[in-house]
């Protein structure tokens, strides 16, 4: 049974920074592709990022050069790095992660079959 639990969120001003951690257990974080997804009131859940099985990301533009994602296998553990947050990055943040074991990620939300419970962001102006 796969589980994913973030960690890290919570409130900021903007321009600050927070790091979201996310710890698997019953999948390998090397073997498939992973993501970091995020939701906002009344909004559908968007991709804010995905990495797939060599560490390679593909960041949403909103979040280009702010965000980071990173990938710890040993400790199975998956980071997102934020600076620079902005008032329109609060939402709930959800960790993802894929079955598939392709080489090759997609960003749709179908394409993750993990959730972890999710963690809310929120940032003030």
């Amino acid at each position: 049974q796969v589980q994913l639990v973030e960690s890290g969120g919570g409130s900021v001003q903007a321009g600050g920074s927070l790091r979201l951690s996310c710890v698997a257990s019953g999948y390998t974080y090397s073997s498939g592709c992973m993501a970091w997804f995020r939701q906002a009131p009344g909004k559908e859940r968007e991709r804010v990022v995905v990495i797939d099985r060599d560490g390679n990301p593909s960041y949403s533009d909103s979040v280009k050069g702010r965000f980071s994602i990173s990938k710890d296998n040993a400790k199975n553990t998956l980071y997102l790095q934020m600076n620079s947050l902005k008032p329109e990055d609060t939402a709930m943040y959800y960790c993802a992660a894929s079955a598939y074991t392709g080489s090759w990620c997609s960003v749709a939300r179908s394409w993750y079959q993990y959730w972890g419970q999710g963690i809310q962001v929120t940032v003030s102006s």
